[in-house]
């Protein structure tokens, strides 16, 4: 490491604590006015003398929400830590502020080096630092992700302390009231809250509510089920409490959950860095093959490195997208888009913003229109059909300039190469020796004073060249065939010069970009699409399930079934939908028009033994096989749960490693060998002349 990058280090490293100093001076100048000088000495004597970590993180969360763009992170990280930590304001804060710390100590020292190192490359800088910001939201998604795996985790043990408080009260709420008591553990505010539904004057309103804010499915299953018990009592089965068989298959449930994501972790957990990894090797590859190979120096510095890196980088950061869109278990992160305010909507208020989206989004009731909102539906999709486009025509526009950016740093980067590339005709599969490259510079430079004169006229003959040679010092003791020489060089270095701006297929280039641009947020949603049409199978078992618990409750019908079913569901969530709001106008019918919108075999077998259970047979006739193949499907269930898991880490790889391939492939193995082999066929037949 140089002494440069070392005292850019320091000088970084001394800002920084200048900084923290000045903030903390500010800090306690504003702590010793009027309000928090009362405030402290209230506290005096209800406080502990020795230093806390929770106390810390509180007021870390007062300073992040004041900052402008960590704001943004916090409050996303709130939607999220609320939903799990439920009407409990001071453990949100601190998850919150934990987390958000976590991520600034990895950000900031990364965004340093990642500064030193590029200072000299901006368009790498700049994706560097992209990246960087796309890599703190994977680790904040993560660490709220770890939040609620953990969560599912202590489902388990308070579930079996559930059977064991139930055989001793024999009341549902008074077991759960008495599990809940531990508030060292978050699913215990879970209970505290399923409780206060149990008791509350319109418990089905209440349980309503907690529908839409609870973590998981399985907590929503539990839910439901310890209400229909309490409204409408327990029975045996085959000698056992029917709603502990009912926990127990949440139980089970959890477990099959619990080991499949602990499988996609597993699974995913490098593939991300993995397919990130290729930036951050770009600068010390390409030093390596100039440091051990100097025939690749004009490549790597001149336009078709440039090309290439760029090329890496996008498909880098496509690649990164579509790892994490796979892995995406679904917590709790899809509970907290509709309630955000994104910047999609700010812009669509704007009166300029609404009309040009206006414009591009299909009108409401047209083909077109239900073809895109129907997309959405299915793919799960948070956006509303304005910020779709709002997404599309701000990627169109981005990737428009974008694209004309890059293209005039690609001109620029072409003239200087021809402006600092050593001019020699040496072999250049042996290398300069440090006499033979200042020579090289120093023509180069006697080269750039003619190509100064003449850059920009596109009428320059070699003659007018031979000419400014002639008339030059540099040229007074030179011979005719070293004049000539010089004049062909210096014609052909000015010819590439004058031809290195922008061009009208460039533009049309860009054009062509912005399309794929305007396109890509359609094309996510497609990805989506796909990845969860994977998942249709592990849906229909949780259906199966579902039935399997309510089927031996009294009183429940159909309807009460179906109202569970669209509850729970995601990929059939529409056609169930429609289903539940027809049901009135005819039983029978509605699950007729469901059959024909769904084409899934499974599903249609479930929905045919519904239209049985309608008018001929009970529910727990209809779905005996259900009972008596249990442990079949339990194992059906397993095995479809690996299948996915090997369907999905196959794609993944093969996403995650395409950067690391093309980077060897494209960025080393073909320069080496492509440039080589003809700076070898120029050898072989220079001495053959």
């Amino acid at each position: 490491m140089s002494n440069q990058i070392i005292f850019i280090i320091m000088g970084i490293a001394g800002g920084f604590f200048v900084i923290i100093v000045l903030l903390y001076l500010l800090m306690r100048k504003k702590m010793q006015k009027s309000d928090y000088k009362r405030i402290r000495d209230l506290r005096k004597g209800t406080k502990a003398s020795n230093f806390s970590m929770e106390v810390l993180y509180q007021k870390l969360y007062v300073a992040y929400i004041r900052i402008p763009y960590i704001k943004r992170y916090i409050l996303k990280l709130r939607r999220r830590l609320e939903i799990i930590n439920i009407d409990d304001e001071y453990n949100t804060r601190k998850d919150a502020a934990k987390i958000m710390t976590k991520a600034l100590a990895i950000l900031i020292p990364v965004i340093i080096i990642t500064i030193v190192i590029t200072h000299s490359n901006y368009i790498l800088m700049v994706t560097l630092l992209l990246f960087e910001l796309f890599m703190t939201d994977s680790l904040i998604d993560g660490s709220v992700d770890k939040l609620d795996d953990n969560l599912l985790k202590q489902q388990i043990d308070f579930f079996s302390e559930i059977r064991h408080a139930y055989h001793e009260f024999n009341m549902v709420e008074e077991a759960i009231y008495q599990v809940s008591q531990d508030d060292e553990k978050d699913v215990s505010r879970q209970g505290e809250k399923i409780y206060d539904i149990l008791i509350a004057d319109d418990p089905e309103t209440e349980l309503e509510k907690y529908y839409d804010i609870a973590p998981n499915s399985f907590l929503k299953e539990f839910a439901g089920l310890s209400y229909l018990t309490k409204e409408f009592g327990d029975r045996k089965v085959d000698g056992a409490s029917l709603y502990l068989k009912n926990v127990d298959n949440i139980t089970q449930e959890m477990q099959l959950e619990i080991l499949k994501r602990d499988k996609l972790n597993y699974v995913f957990q490098s593939l991300s860095v993995i397919s990130i990894v290729p930036v951050l090797l770009l600068e010390p590859l390409k030093s390596w093959a100039i440091s051990n190979f100097s025939f690749v120096e004009s490549w790597y510095v001149g336009k078709p490195g440039t090309i290439v890196q760029i090329l890496i980088l996008l498909l880098t950061f496509i690649c990164y997208i579509l790892v994490r869109k796979l892995k995406d278990n679904g917590s709790t992160n899809a509970n907290t888009h509709n309630t955000e305010n994104p910047w999609q909507a700010k812009v669509y208020k704007n009166k300029i913003g609404k009309k040009i989206v206006n414009l591009a989004m299909p009108k409401e009731g047209s083909r077109e229109y239900r073809k895109v909102q129907k997309l959405l539906k299915d793919s799960a999709s948070h956006l509303k059909m304005e910020w779709l486009y709002v997404n599309r025509i701000v990627a169109m526009i981005a990737v428009f300039v974008i694209s004309i950016v890059v293209f005039i740093q690609l001109h620029k980067v072409a003239v200087d190469y021809v402006y600092t590339e050593p001019t020699t005709d040496y072999d250049l599969i042996g290398g300069l020796t440090d006499r033979q490259k200042a020579e090289a510079m120093e023509v180069t430079r006697q080269d750039n004073t003619f190509l100064d004169k003449f850059k920009g006229k596109i009428d320059t003959t070699e003659e007018d060249i031979e000419k400014e040679v002639r008339r030059s010092d540099f040229y007074e003791e030179a011979t005719d065939d070293e004049i000539t020489i010089a004049v062909e060089r210096i014609y052909e270095k000015l010819q590439t010069v004058n031809s290195e701006y922008m061009k009208w297929f460039e533009i049309l280039l860009a054009f062509v970009f912005a399309i794929a641009g305007y396109m890509s947020p359609i094309w996510i949603l497609f990805f989506q699409l796909k990845m969860r049409q994977l998942e249709m199978e592990d849906e229909v078992m949780q259906f199966q399930t579902i039935i399997l618990m309510l089927m031996r409750i009294e009183r429940v019908n159909v309807e009460i079934i179906l109202e569970w079913l669209e509850r729970y569901s995601n990929i059939f969530h529409d056609p169930i939908t429609k289903c539940v709001n027809n049901y009135e106008a005819g039983p029978w019918e509605s699950l007729e028009e469901l059959k024909n919108d769904i084409t899934y075999e499974p599903l249609i077998r479930i929905v045919e033994s519904l239209q049985a259970a309608v008018e001929k047979i009970p529910i727990k006739d209809a779905f005996d096989e259900l009972d008596s193949e249990r442990d079949y499907y339990r194992e059906k269930r397993k095995e479809s749960n690996e299948r996915l898991i090997k369907r999905k880490g196959m794609i993944g790889k093969g996403i995650g490693f395409a950067p690391m391939v093309s980077l060897f492939v494209l960025y080393l193995i073909i320069p080496l060998v492509f440039i080589g082999l003809t700076s070898m066929s120029s050898s072989f037949a220079s001495m053959t002349a």
